[in-house]
């Protein structure tokens, strides 16, 4: 797009929004109102699809309520204009910005095969009626090329609704009563073609009893095309070239049918099954791994026991591979109005920026135990802190049964190990045994996530080590001499750092100025070259002395034998 175009788009945002004030305002197409409007242009396409079809091969249907026709005819009519506006109200995305400015949504809309096919659909076929009379329903086909609105409503409703599976099997069973309907209301206009009662194959006679009926004769009509489209059989044979027709091409719909209702729900079934495997672990392959490996009965029974659990109650334990697909910042959102609670109940980070607190919180991982399960026992080495989220755990001592202390939801344990406290008696070890109860779900932080966000926020980090700190003050496990010694020998570390930082700028310093040195040295030694080489340029050159050597030998052996010659001439 040029420059100007850009322009024009950011420029004519203002005025279309204080147009917008006064008239009609633009509609995000993304938005609510617009997928509200979408829905209820769902209702005129399928009275159009459905009633009109209906009307046209079923007569005593459109003679009998003309009047309810015409007034929901026009309704839909109505509700087609109606759309047309909206369309001219609706922005569209350029370079990812909504554009409002009506004039360009207009030039954008007007230049589309959907406005032409908006138009071709409300041309007024229905003044037809003044020639042909009022009982010509067909003259309102026109109306079906409505129809990529409910396509589009239907896809909008796929991607808002909670159980898309659900919406997509009953929007199949739509399309299935959709055709149905078509192919009953045909055999019913081909049977009055052919003539009521004519041969077993079309519709008996309205004479006999219970079959002058309107209903009856729709019901026996859906009864018939049903029998047909799902292959059952028990439908009578044809005996005219039409009924041949009509039946093969029925068959082959059926087939076509088919195929696609085993693919549309072979798509359900996969996404079902493809939602569960993101969602929960597979439990078959570690169930054939203990088989193999011959795992006995009592452990595979529990480790069988969690899945069922997590599938039961709906709880999952790899967030991050859900939420993987979502860009950074809404990813972060996410988990944060899900797990951001939880996280500020913990003392050490409370008070703490809310930015730290969105980083920690895409570091927290989901953990389920069962009843029994150790969380950590006494001695373990500390990589990790626990929240917990549901549940409860007990504090036991080491023979796993006399308990001191129980823990619940929104407590946690294990927060001082992974914070590197000068003076901390226990250093990374735990001091405690903690088991589950029962069925409980953590929130596992491990120290080198806490690390890693941590050197960005060197302030909240000095915060939270001084919170620590007051912790093991209360819990005395702090020593206090330990602590002065281990600041002592920081501080002369960072003493010796800084030394070896100052010598290290003065050898930088000193090796500069070695190298300004040695690039001074080096150009005056290419300036007395260049000036050696032009002074050696006028010299001559020893082709040069070599030729003239040459040219003056001849001449001297002449004037010697001149004056040789010229010797007897004397005498």
């Amino acid at each position: 797009m040029s420059q100007d175009s850009k322009v024009k788009t950011t420029e004519s945002s203002p005025p279309a929004s204080s147009k917008a004030r006064k008239g009609l305002p633009v509609l995000d197409p993304s938005g609510d109102y617009y997928y509200w409007w979408l829905n209820t242009m769902v209702f005129p396409v399928m009275y159009n699809l459905i009633i009109v079809v209906c009307r046209a091969c079923f007569p005593d249907l459109q003679h009998s309520y003309l009047v309810a026709w015409f007034v929901l005819d026009y309704i839909s009519d109505l509700l087609y204009l109606l759309d047309i506006g909206v369309h001219f109200h609706t922005g569209f995305l350029e370079q990812g910005i909504l554009v409002v400015d009506k004039g360009m949504i207009a030039s954008r809309y007007v230049r589309t095969w959907s406005f032409l096919l908006d138009l071709a659909s409300l041309v007024p076929t229905d003044a037809a009626y003044v020639r042909l009379g009022p009982h010509v329903p067909t003259l309102r086909l026109n109306r079906f090329l409505r129809v990529p609105r409910l396509f589009e409503a239907f896809d909008r409703t796929e991607t808002r609704t909670a159980y898309p599976n659900a919406f997509r099997i009953a929007k199949l069973m739509l399309y299935i009563f959709v055709v149905i309907h078509w192919n009953s209301c045909l055999y019913f206009a081909l049977s009055r073609y052919l003539g009521f009662g004519r041969d077993a194959w079309v519709y008996p006679d309205p004479a006999q009893p219970g079959f002058e009926r309107l209903r009856r004769q729709y019901l026996y009509s859906f009864y018939f095309s049903t029998l047909i489209l799902t292959t059952v059989g028990d439908t009578p044979l044809p005996a005219r070239e039409e009924e041949y027709l009509f039946m093969v091409g029925d068959f082959l719909l059926a087939v076509m049918g088919f195929a696609t209702i085993m693919g549309s729900m072979s798509s359900v079934i996969y996404n079902m099954n493809t939602a569960d495997a993101a969602f929960y672990p597979d439990h078959a392959l570690v169930k054939k791994y203990m088989k193999l490996q011959h795992v006995n009965r009592r452990l595979e029974r529990r480790v069988i026991d969690w899945y069922q659990h997590l599938q039961i109650n709906k709880k999952m334990t790899n967030e991050v591979a859900i939420l993987q697909h979502l860009p950074e910042r809404l990813r972060a959102e996410v988990a944060v109005s899900v797990h951001l609670s939880t996280l500020s109940r913990v003392q050490i980070f409370q008070n703490c920026e809310a930015s730290l607190l969105e980083e920690l919180v895409l570091k927290l991982q989901p953990q389920t135990y069962s009843p029994g399960e150790y969380v950590c026992r006494k001695g373990d080495i500390g990589r990790e802190m626990y929240i917990i989220r549901e549940g409860q755990l007990a504090v036991v001592a080491d023979d796993g049964v006399t308990q001191y202390a129980v823990l619940g939801a929104g407590l946690y344990f294990g927060e001082i190990s992974i914070i590197n406290i000068k003076g901390n008696m226990s250093g990374n070890r735990r001091t405690a045994n903690i088991k589950s109860l029962g069925y409980s779900d953590l929130f596992c932080l491990s120290k080198e996530d806490l690390r890693e966000v941590l050197s960005e926020y060197p302030q909240a980090q000095a915060v939270m080590e001084e919170k620590g700190r007051e912790i093991l003050l209360k819990m005395n496990k702090l020593d206090v001499n330990a602590e002065a010694a281990e600041i002592a020998l920081q501080e002369a570390t960072e003493s010796r750092l800084k030394g070896l930082d100052q010598q290290l700028d003065d050898l930088q310093t000193k090796f500069a100025r070695l190298l300004a040195e040695l690039e001074s040295s080096a150009l005056k030694i290419a300036y007395r070259i260049e000036r050696l080489e032009w002074q050696t340029r006028e010299w001559p050159k020893p082709e040069d002395v070599a030729e003239a050597d040459d040219e003056a030998e001849p001449g001297e052996g002449t004037s010697k034998d001149g004056e040789g010659k010229a010797g007897p001439s004397i005498e």
